[in-house]
């Protein structure tokens, strides 16, 4: 255990060291968040909705059927009382509620005047406000269909109600994404290239020779970057709190444990990637090229993962990254707690597992 303790203190002291290691570790994190802080708009479609009908009359059944003929929505289900549509929302399978209430056709008729509420999941502003705007569309298109028929004139009203994000601000978004980006990037490349480094200069051999165990000299190579990607978490989310006025809503301590379970797996994919490759650059080409992409393409931060074809949805599945953005959100923006999670801790265990199972069994390959 000394000599394990040593070892980590000596990577430590490499770390520390090297000023170009610094600025990566620590820069990056500090730029991508300030970068980040602005939201991309996208086209947002086949978006999964929620209707609690409470009028069941004419005219909230033709606006229901408007809305899912349209390509941007996708009809859920109907639920019958607010419990049941908060309970859709805290799920995160629904994007948006549309509220009809009681007697919305004879208000129409009557009063010349009705009102829908349509409440968004605004955690992503972006697609929050877009499905709105799109309600909207429908709604007026409806409205401008009827005027043709009747004499009097009368209008509906949507009463918009963003939920987690009222000012619908880019940070909740972006901030989970940037940090699924920053850890993903930083662990497994200085992960890999660490080790290969030390293959290139020969002392990798010299330390596996030793009475060391081959395992932990591994294992000394990657706590430094697991205690110093922590420390990335925390610059974060204080600039989050501080710096982009980010509350976190949810558990501080569940969502350092997520981070280190989700850095554990980026670990676990930079010691694979060092087991399998034999030069620093071609490491972090694998690193870049092979972490960067998916993480930005398939973990839903900056695209919307169902406007992807369904082949590509399956693929998201395998990046770790749309995981641990989806238990990001939830902890910091929308305030849950692990009983919300748990599916999604669940799978990233599993990958860790996987991916730990699978370097083992490689680095005992190699060594024999």
């Amino acid at each position: 255990m000394k000599q394990f303790i040593n070892f980590v203190k000596k990577e430590f002291a490499h770390v520390l060291r090297d000023k170009k290691t610094l600025l990566i570790l620590f820069g990056m994190p500090v730029m991508q968040i300030l970068i980040f802080g602005f939201a991309l708009t996208n086209e947002v479609k086949n978006s999964k909705i929620i209707v609690m009908d409470q009028a069941k009359d004419l005219a909230s059944q033709q606006i229901i059927s408007k809305i899912a003929a349209s390509r941007y929505f996708d009809i859920e289900n109907t639920v019958m009382n607010t419990v049941q549509m908060d309970a859709e929302f805290r799920k995160g399978k629904i994007r948006m509620a549309l509220v009809f209430p009681a007697g919305f056709n004879e208000a129409l008729l009557h009063q010349g005047k009705a009102q829908i509420q349509v409440i968004a999941d605004a955690s992503d502003p972006n697609t929050a406000n877009t499905l709105s705007n799109y309600v909207s569309a429908i709604v007026q298109d409806y409205q401008s269909s009827v005027d043709n028929r009747v004499t009097v004139p009368y209008r509906i009203v949507p009463v918009l109600r963003m939920l987690y994000n009222p000012q619908l601000k880019g940070a909740p978004n972006f901030v989970p994404g940037v940090m699924a980006l920053v850890l993903m990037l930083v662990c497994v490349m200085m992960t890999a290239i660490s080790i290969v480094k030390e293959k290139e200069t020969g002392t990798m051999e010299v330390l596996l020779v030793s009475p060391f165990q081959p395992i932990l000299v591994i294992l000394s190579k990657a706590v430094p970057y697991l205690l110093l990607s922590l420390v990335n978490v925390a610059s974060i989310l204080l600039l989050s709190v501080y710096v982009l006025d980010l509350p976190i809503n949810g558990s501080i301590l569940l969502l350092f444990a997520e981070s280190t379970l989700f850095i554990i797996t980026c670990l676990s994919i930079g010691i694979l990637i060092s087991i399998k490759t034999n030069s620093q650059q071609l490491a972090m080409l694998i690193s870049l090229m092979g972490m960067f992409l998916p993480t930005v393409l398939f973990s839903g931060f900056m695209f919307p993962i169902e406007n992807m074809p369904y082949p590509l949805q399956l693929i998201s599945n395998l990046v770790p990254a749309k995981w641990f953005y989806m238990i990001i959100k939830s902890i910091m923006i929308k305030g849950l707690g692990f009983a919300a999670i748990w599916k999604e801790t669940l799978i990233l265990a599993g990958f860790t597992v996987v991916l730990l199972a699978v370097s083992l069994k490689s680095f005992k390959i190699r060594l024999a």
